[in-house]
């Protein structure tokens, strides 16, 4: 006959022991730094924001025809800024 063999218990874990309240230093902000396409599209008017300011030329020109793009190129610079 086989004889059964009891498996000993693990001995128990020590009980954590009460530590003094000390402050953790203050955490650092981490700033992470913005990628460039982040940079750009932060910079970047929306395409129905530039056709409204390229609109707004044209009717201040009287709803001339043949300078549509002068129009947009001008919105679009105004929008990110840039002095032309």
């Amino acid at each position: 006959m086989a004889e059964i063999v009891k498996k000993a218990k693990t001995p128990a874990k020590p009980k954590a022991v009460a530590k003094t309240a000390v402050k953790a230093p203050a955490k650092a902000k981490v700033v992470k730094a913005k990628t460039v396409a982040e940079q750009v599209q932060a910079v970047t008017p929306s395409h129905h924001e530039i056709a409204q300011l390229a609109q707004r030329y044209w009717a201040e020109r009287g709803w001339q025809d043949g300078q549509a793009e002068q129009d947009w190129l001008r919105a679009e610079r105004e929008l990110m800024g840039i002095a032309s």
